[in-house]
Order: C-alpha cells, then structure tokens, then sequence
C-alpha cells in the first residue's frame, strides 16, 4: 500500500516545503511514497516532479448536471439570468466541461500519475442547506458515466480510474445496486471506487463517535460483498457532522447571498463544516483498511500550514501502525 497525503499543486505550497528536496524529505518522514496533487489553477510548478506524484485528483464542480445539460430553466433559476451562470462557469455547457476535464486529463499524464479521482455527485448551494435534492442518484450517476465514457475512450494511459464516493446525489456508496450501476457505466478497463471514509460518514447524521463511524463503514462493506474488490483507494479521515447537519438543514440561512461567487464562498464555508477531514484516532479505523488492502491511501487531512498537516498525519499514522 502507497501512501500519500493531499496537496494543491501551487508554487506557494512547494516553497513552504522548501522546493522538491523538503518536499520528498517531508514525504520520507512522514512514511509516505507521494501526493495526491490537484490542480490549483496556475501552471503546475516545475518542482513537483513525477516522482512525487502518486495520484491526482481531478477537478470538479461541485453542482455541474444543469449546466451540462444546458438546462436554461433551470440555470436563470439558479443564477438568476444565463449571463450569471455563464460568468460562475467560465463559458458554457456540455463541450466546455468536456474542455476543461480533457486539460486536467492532460495535466494528470504529464505528472505521470497512477491514479486518477473523480467526483460523482451533484449539489447546488440550496441544497447544501435544504437537502432537498433536486436530481436523483440515477441522474447523477448516468450523466457522470456519459461523460467518462466520452474522455476515456480518447485515453490510452494505463492509470487507475478512481471514482470517489460523496453524500451528495450520485455515488454514495450506500446503495450496492447503484454502485454497480455506476461501475457497469464507465467503460475504462482499469475503473476502481476510491472509499472516502469521512464522506461515508457525512451519510448518516446519527453518527456521533468514531467508533460508531468505522462500525458503520464496517457495515456498507459488508453489503457490498464482492464490489468491496474494486476499492482500490482509500481516502482516510473522518466526519463527525451530524450534529450540525441536523440542525441546520431544511432551510436556507437568511443572509445567504444573492451573488453567485458570494453565496459560493458562503456554501463553501458551510460545506467545511459539514465535511471536517479530520484524523481518526480509533483503532477501529486502522480495521477498515486492514480489511481493504487498498493499493492507495491518501492522508485527507484539513491543515492551514504544512505543520498541521504534519501532525495531522503523524497522528493518523499513529491509528494505522497501532500506536493509539
């Protein structure tokens, strides 16, 4: 098992580290073999060099299937006119996320990744807070495939294809029938899930310890059965939300803003709170790997600096080694 801890690809984050030597040096005391890097919207700096990444994480929009379906209803709802949703995207429908995926595609095969991550999940910023969905998880799932299966089958690359599991619409990883839905969709030969544990968590708001958590995980693998051989990922953190969650979904805050980049940071906000990456410290935690033997475990851990991070991973480390 690689193991790996997550980073935006910024010039900014490489000289925190002091350039490719810290970087690898850091990795090496830390008992990891790479990163999982994503795109950080500038140019990829030379310093992080193919030998330091081990997956790549592509990027996403977090409420994208009305805009890939050129869903102008629905968008002017949204957005409040088709100018505004075209200014929040950058252009416009099916062909421009098409555009964008197939750059970060290219971006992810000249770091010579292993593994690449994919969101199945789609959410607008009032359902964030409502949880009153406006698509349903077959919408979700069918779309996301079309779209794979459309930049796929212009790859030749031999990396993993990762699909991450959200509590969003989509994959949940809650429902076997519909994982298998999903996997049977996406025609890639080298399809696999990436299990995050903390967005399994964000499922079930009851939820209030971690063993209760890991217990829980313990139980959607088990019905899963044989699917469970297809993660090949893991991202490892946890979730305690629930508390939170119930007492703030069903309505929408009265301050939220009107403009779309202003209600965006105040969802995002919002989402931090709901999905908290923070380290398990449980043994129970350290049994669902055990059980998976994932090729890939990704540290998925909140930190401000590079010293979080650091101990952040040291005390996730710490459950997986049986040191807690």
């Amino acid at each position: 098992m690689k193991e790996a801890f997550n980073l935006p690809l910024s010039s900014a984050l490489l000289t925190e580290y002091g350039g490719t030597e810290g970087l690898r040096q850091e990795l090496s005391e830390l008992g990891c073999q790479g990163i999982e890097g994503i795109w950080s919207l500038e140019p990829v700096p030379a310093g992080f060099s193919p030998e330091l990444i081990t997956g790549y994480h592509l990027t996403f929009y977090s409420d994208w299937l009305d805009f890939y379906r050129e869903d102008k209803q629905a968008l002017t709802e949204k957005f409040g006119s088709l100018d505004a949703a075209r200014s929040f995207y950058g252009g416009w429908g099916a062909e421009y996320i098409l555009a964008i995926y197939r750059e970060d595609l290219a971006r992810a095969k000249a770091l010579g990744a292993e593994y690449l991550v994919f969101h199945v999940s789609d959410a607008s910023a009032e359902e964030n807070f409502t949880y009153c969905w406006r698509h349903s998880h077959q919408e979700v799932i069918d779309a996301s495939a079309e779209i794979l299966r459309t930049l796929l089958a212009e790859e030749a690359g031999d990396f993993l294809f990762l699909l991450e599991n959200q509590w969003w619409p989509g994959f949940t990883l809650t429902k076997p029938a519909l994982t298998e839905r999903l996997l049977e969709g996406v025609s890639y030969p080298r399809t696999g899930i990436l299990l995050d544990t903390g967005h399994l968590l964000n499922t079930n708001p009851a939820l209030r310890t971690e063993a209760e958590g890991a217990a829980y995980i313990q139980s959607l693998l088990d019905a899963h059965g044989s699917l469970c051989q297809y993660i090949r990922g893991v991202h490892f953190h946890q979730s305690l939300s629930g508390a939170y969650v119930q007492a703030h979904w069903g309505r929408l805050p009265e301050d939220l803003p009107e403009d779309p980049g202003e209600r965006f940071a105040a969802v995002y906000r919002h989402i931090l709170q709901i999905d908290r990456h923070q380290p398990w410290t449980v043994p129970e935690a350290a049994a669902i790997v055990e059980r998976l033997e994932p090729a890939y475990l990704t540290h998925e851990l909140a930190a401000g600096s590079r010293a979080a991070r650091r101990q952040a991973v040291l005390r996730q480390r710490a459950v997986l080694e049986n040191r807690i």
